[in-house]
Formats: C-alpha cells, sequence, structure tokens
C-alpha cells in the first residue's frame, strides 16, 4: 500500500528525528484547535496545560499527537528559531473561507511576543529558510497579517489574472496553477 503523506508533510517535509519539543508548548496556547477531541479558541491555554506541560501527553488526543510546527520539519529553520525561545510560531494554515486566495493554505508566522522581543536577524532567517517555494508566507504580530510572500507584484498579478510582464510570465503561472482552485472560487 503506497504511503501517503499528510498535506503539512508535502509542504514542509516529515519531523525531523532530530528536533523535539522539549519544554516548548507555544501550540498549546497560540493556536486555535476544533477537532471532536480537542476544542481551544487561539490564544488560550489548554485546559490539559499546567506548568510542567500537558497533564494528559501519554493518552493526548491524535491532533497533538500527530500536529508539529514548522521549525520541527524545515532542516533551514535555524535551530534557535524553537517558538518558545524566538517568539515564532510557525505552521501551515488552512482556511475554509480566505478573504484572499493566498490565505487558502499557506505558512504563517506568528509572532508570539511584542515585536520589540523579536531578534529581527533571526525573524529575517526563518523567513528566508520558508520564502523559496510556490507556498504563501503571512506574517503576524497579533495586530495585523502581512503576506511576505510571493513579492507583491506577483501577487497581485495572481490575484488580478492580468497578464504579466515577460520577466514574471513564468512565476506568475507557477503560482496561479498552484493555487488555481482558490483563485477560481474568488
Amino acid at each position: 500500500m503506497p504511503n501517503n503523506p499528510d498535506l503539512e508533510t508535502v509542504l514542509l517535509g516529515p519531523v525531523l528525528a532530530d528536533r523535539d519539543c522539549g519544554a516548548c508548548t507555544a501550540c498549546c496556547t497560540v493556536l486555535t484547535v476544533d477537532t471532536p477531541d480537542l476544542k481551544k479558541p487561539a490564544g488560550t491555554p489548554c485546559e490539559k496545560l499546567t506548568a510542567h506541560g500537558c497533564s494528559i501527553h501519554a493518552v493526548r488526543p491524535p491532533i497533538c499527537r500527530t500536529w508539529f510546527c514548522a521549525w520541527r520539519r524545515v532542516a533551514a529553520m535555524p535551530e534557535e528559531a524553537r517558538p518558545d525561545r524566538s517568539g515564532l510560531l510557525v505552521s501551515v494554515n488552512f482556511v475554509r473561507e480566505p478573504r484572499n486566495p493566498l490565505e487558502a493554505v499557506s505558512l504563517n508566522v506568528r509572532a508570539m511576543r511584542d515585536q520589540a522581543g523579536i531578534d529581527p536577524a533571526l525573524t529575517q532567517r526563518v523567513l528566508d529558510s520558508l520564502c523559496d517555494g510556490l507556498v504563501a508566507v503571512w506574517y503576524s504580530d497579533g495586530s495585523r497579517k502581512m503576506l511576505l510572500h510571493p513579492d507583491n507584484d506577483v501577487a497581485q498579478l495572481v490575484l488580478s489574472g492580468n497578464p504579466s510582464p515577460p520577466h514574471l510570465e513564468q512565476e506568475v503561472a507557477a503560482w496561479r496553477q498552484r493555487y488555481g482552485a482558490f483563485l477560481d472560487q474568488a
């Protein structure tokens, strides 16, 4: 039987054997979880989270056993980019009703603390490690959300359907092909 990887594995790669969560519990607070086994809003600590970590770790729900942030999957991300150390949580986002087709399936880099507490050089290295494929990358600081990849001129051409200048034709065509199903819904 063929092994069919989940979409996160297709987009980010497999979980890296040499990276583990350690004391990081960022996902237990920052993310929205809406599964039959567990529901919690974004920004709210899971009711099972204690000062010592997950109180039900040995029997945690499937979502907690199978979900991993991008730091656990993307070898190009710096070692110090673990969310609890960097203040940045990178995850794949799936938006059912996106305001922008490039939101439908994307990478979201979330600043988990005030910008002043996040190293700009590390942030740039994280973004550089993510912005090389055909997956939209958004950055959110809690008050605003900005599209960082593709570049603005490419994104506008992808979304508008307007003809591309020769130097952007191939790139825009590739993005339109990748996000075509979502562009058709817009």
